[in-house]
């Protein structure tokens, strides 16, 4: 074996002791391999969104710079390393100025292995080399101009098509300006066109998480020490539980139906666990009710929403401010958002002998701003008439039966338990409700399997010496 084999070797045999496979991977075929570099961000970096409305964000950490190499058989005493060098955050001339700063490098240290000394220059002097500091601007997705603008604006005199700018910012070099050309090596996995704030804070995320994992914590429950892989961590107040308690409590209080409460178990700590942190601790069908029931009790709290009073339908229904209507966006029903009858207009709500009764107790309990609103919902004679047929219907139910045919209110006051009903003429019995026939109606008392026999002056006082008779004739 030639001594660049033997340093290539002895340096890839570096390189994978120093770093994990996710840092650092060999390839199989060739002498080469991929580095993933994490830059090293200073405390409380920011990223600022530029657009319309300008967004900062807080990250600990951003997408990886990528190194492709691959080393060729007179590395290194004579031909540096072939590479690529990526990025989904830096614009290709910031790439290509890493470029020329990678073969400088070389340069100062021909002869000799530079890899190390690469990885070492992209992970922690990019952003002084760069000029990047805090807050670190982020273009916004671009515009696409309309087809007549950009064919007169993008388009030089004789056909040849305007320099395009860089993502970033930078002017692309070559067409005449006075910035560097761009190195081919240099890859920007960025499209100008999209929205590239999603992948730095998704992967700042991941990263974060991936930290809190590997590290130990104290369950504030069980005061057991766990890893944060077991754990789960309240983003507002950084209060952390073992998933294990935090779990059981989250599952009694879904089935419970206190999807409000599912906050910190901390004394006084209002943070709210999140949707997703919930269904990694409860499961997909305690999430689904959790989920029905968060949705239901939101709907609830607000007051411009109701729902639909089919019971077959119950769909929710915005209603606008000032109107009592609301009309079902899922089956038409117009109807009254007081009353949840068919809309009746200006009209006042109409209430059930049953709503009048419960109305009364409402009304003469309630205080001067609940009974003006009972005034305007029901009318005011409509209240008056509530409470004063509510006291008649009590004595009414206490004294009277209704009639079985027409249901006319029949006080007995004497005399025995066949009635004739004074609307409809209909005989009836007085105990059993039973209707009796015109022809012969004590047959009803007279039959021996009749719940009522011998009973046509059950409940009469009768005087113990007078003897009464009566025939199936008599009418």
């Amino acid at each position: 074996m030639s001594q660049d084999q033997e340093e290539q070797e002895d340096e890839l045999l570096a390189l994978a002791s120093i770093y994990d496979e996710e840092e650092f991977r060999r390839a199989e075929s060739a002498q080469g391999g991929e580095i993933q570099i994490c830059l090293e961000l200073p405390q409380d970096f920011k990223i600022v969104v530029k657009g319309d409305k300008q967004t900062e964000h807080d990250v600990s950490f951003l997408p990886p710079l990528v190194l492709n190499f691959e080393l060729p058989p007179d590395y290194p005493s004579t031909s540096p390393p072939e590479y690529t060098l990526s990025s989904k955050w830096l614009s290709r001339a910031q790439l290509s100025a890493l470029c020329r700063r990678l073969d400088e490098l070389w340069q100062e240290s021909q002869g000799s292995v530079v890899l190390f000394s690469w990885i070492q220059f992209l992970k922690e002097d990019v952003l002084g080399f760069l000029c990047i500091t805090s807050p670190l601007e982020i273009a916004g997705p671009a515009k696409a101009l309309p087809e007549r603008k950009r064919n007169k604006a993008d388009v030089k005199p004789g056909g040849a098509p305007a320099p395009v700018p860089a993502p970033g910012g930078a002017p692309a070099a070559g067409h005449g300006g006075t910035e560097p050309p761009l190195d081919p090596r240099a890859v920007a996995e960025v499209d100008p066109r999209a929205n590239v704030l999603p992948q730095l804070l998704d992967f700042d995320e991941a990263q974060r998480q991936k930290v809190f994992d590997g590290k130990v914590f104290c369950c504030g429950i069980c005061f057991s020490e766990k890893l944060g892989s077991g754990c789960l961590l309240f983003q507002d107040c950084r209060h952390v539980y073992c998933r294990a308690c935090l779990g059981e409590y989250f599952q009694i209080q879904i089935r419970d139906g206190n999807v409000q409460c599912l906050n910190c178990p901390q004394p006084k700590c209002t943070s709210v666990a999140t949707p997703a942190q919930v269904k990694l601790l409860v499961g997909e069908e305690l999430f689904a009710r959790y989920d029905r029931l968060l949705l239901q009790s939101s709907l609830d709290l607000m007051a411009d929403v109701v729902y639909c009073p089919r019971q077959m339908c119950c769909t929710a229904v915005m209603v606008e401010p000032d109107t009592t209507m609301g009309i079902c966006s899922s089956c038409q029903y117009a109807f009254c958002t007081l009353c949840k009858r068919g809309y009746h207009g200006l009209s006042h709500c109409r209430a059930t002998a049953d709503e009048l009764r419960s109305l009364r107790d409402e009304y003469v309990s309630a205080s001067d701003e609940t009974k003006k609103f009972l005034e305007q919902r029901f009318g005011k004679r409509v209240i008056q008439k509530a409470v004063e047929e509510s006291f008649s219907r009590e004595w009414l139910d206490q004294n009277c039966k209704g009639c079985p045919r027409c249901g006319t209110n029949i006080q007995k006051v004497d005399g025995c338990n066949k009635m004739t009903c004074t609307s409809c003429n209909q005989y009836f019995c007085w105990l059993c409700l039973s209707l009796l026939t015109r022809v012969n109606p004590y047959s009803h008392f007279n039959n021996s399997s009749s719940p009522c026999y011998n009973q046509l002056f059950q409940g009469v006082d009768v005087e113990d010496d007078d003897e009464i008779f009566w025939s199936d004739e008599d009418d």
